[in-house]
């Protein structure tokens, strides 16, 4: 708390830095559970009830003639793992410490720490989760094929990063109206659900239906993240520039009023709440 500061050369900050966000990931991770591995199971039953749920709903109404040609766990899963993915990155940033939160009184702790930390847990849980439900899938039940393992990533790493600029919006706003920004990053993740389109087929949407998802990054996400999963579909109506310009212009509006109001929060903000 009282450290003196010294002086550093460039890579020494950097890997001090570089340090301090991986300690902060695995608190992260602990703070789930107590242990890590209960932790990564514990996001896996999620998943598999998530994707189980989506299975039996499209069996009873009778929607899988409408999915692409292939394995049909692989296009729920495809929708299931970037819908998961980019809630909770901007649950992450939206929960990180704040600038009056006790751990910023430990030098050199900062809010930009603590968000990269929550990040990385994020993506480091997701990612893991990700590959041993798809192995396990495979070994057990039915051997899996994916046109672009690579690009399929990719997409998840794009689902992630325009979640956490989401949620750098909702966090700059955050200590100003806590109690609304809650309940509209409530409403967004629950709006995500359907508004991701995960249960839909792009190409197969008319016009009028389309404009009511294109305005999503999400949805692009999902559809090229298809496109990369079957070596038979050709996302016609979605794009990946659109989802990363929209990530970087938000990140870089969040950055701005994150500090913003890192200057001028104060730990006695809420005493009159």
């Amino acid at each position: 708390m009282f450290q003196q500061r010294q002086t550093q050369t460039k890579l020494a900050s950097a890997v001090v830095t570089a340090e301090l966000i991986y300690h902060g990931a695995v608190r992260h991770v602990r703070k789930m559970h107590g242990n890590p591995l209960m932790s990564i199971l514990m996001n896996m039953l999620q998943s598999i009830m998530f994707v189980a749920v989506f299975f039996v709903m499209f069996s009873v109404l009778g929607l899988r003639g409408i999915a692409l040609r292939g394995d049909f766990l692989v296009y729920i899963m495809t929708g299931i793992f970037l819908y998961l993915t980019h809630t909770k990155a901007m649950g992450a940033v939206v929960g990180s410490e704040g600038p009056a939160s006790p751990m910023m009184q430990h030098a050199p702790m900062n809010t930009i720490i603590a968000i990269c930390s929550a990040l990385l847990s994020v993506l480091y849980i997701q990612v893991l989760s990700a590959i041993l439900i798809l192995y396990i899938y495979h070994v057990a039940w039915n051997p899996i094929e994916i046109y672009d393992p690579i690009g399929c990533l990719a997409m998840l790493l794009l689902a992630w990063f325009t979640g956490a600029a989401i949620g750098m919006i909702f966090l700059a706003i955050k200590p100003w109206a806590p109690t609304p920004i809650s309940i509209l990053s409530t409403v967004y993740q629950r709006a995500n659900m359907i508004a991701s389109g995960k249960m839909f087929v792009a190409n197969t949407l008319p016009t009028y239906m389309l404009v009511m998802f294109d305005w999503n990054p999400l949805f692009h996400a999902i559809d090229q993240s298809r496109g990369y999963a079957f070596v038979n579909y050709f996302p016609r109506n979605s794009s990946i520039e659109y989802p990363l310009l929209v990530g970087v212009i938000l990140l870089c509006v969040g950055l701005m009023g994150e500090f913003f109001t890192r200057k001028h929060a104060s730990a006695s903000w809420n005493a009159r709440r």
